[in-house]
């Protein structure tokens, strides 16, 4: 039972730095879309892929170095690779609900704009959050017949000589 409980406090753990991480990101994702919007007359869906994309840059950050910094470390050039693929993805899911929004129906208000971005966030999440743990942030493999558990690689500074 202790196992179990260990893997779910795990995964509560992984999903708690996930959100502080995406909750930043957010925050990121919607000032560069509202800056974007104030100072250029660029369509809104436009200026959201802008601020998706230093979204992207920012959370891959933070889930490099912070959420899933004691994951593998192997093929860093697979792993980004992955997860510019996945962002692609979650670019298109969270863009194409405010084109749908804006276009679609009309919705174009500064608001409505807000609004539709931010719910086209929330379901690009669900898909990244799978993606990003299932994908390019891998557990490192453990011995046969237990779970893959996730590993710190010590760097430099914390290697003992």
């Amino acid at each position: 039972m202790e196992r179990r409980s260990s893997g779910l406090q795990r995964l509560a753990r992984e999903v708690a730095k996930f959100g502080a991480v995406g909750g930043a990101g957010v925050l990121v994702n919607l000032g560069v879309f509202n800056l974007v919007r104030h100072v250029s007359d660029l369509p809104v869906v436009r200026a959201s892929v802008i601020a998706t994309i230093v979204a992207i840059v920012f959370n891959y950050l933070g889930f490099r170095y912070w959420t899933y910094r004691d994951r593998d470390r192997g093929g860093r050039p697979r792993e980004l690779m992955l997860f510019l693929v996945f962002s692609v993805i979650g670019l298109v899911i969270e863009n194409g609900v405010l084109y749908l929004a804006t276009y679609g129906f009309g919705w174009d208000t500064p608001l409505q704009s807000n609004v539709f971005k931010f719910v086209g966030i929330g379901v690009a999440t669900l898909f990244r959050f799978w993606s990003y743990r299932t994908w390019v942030f891998r557990a490192l493999p453990s011995e046969p017949g237990r779970e893959p558990v996730a590993r710190h690689e010590p760097d430099s500074s914390e290697r003992v000589r």
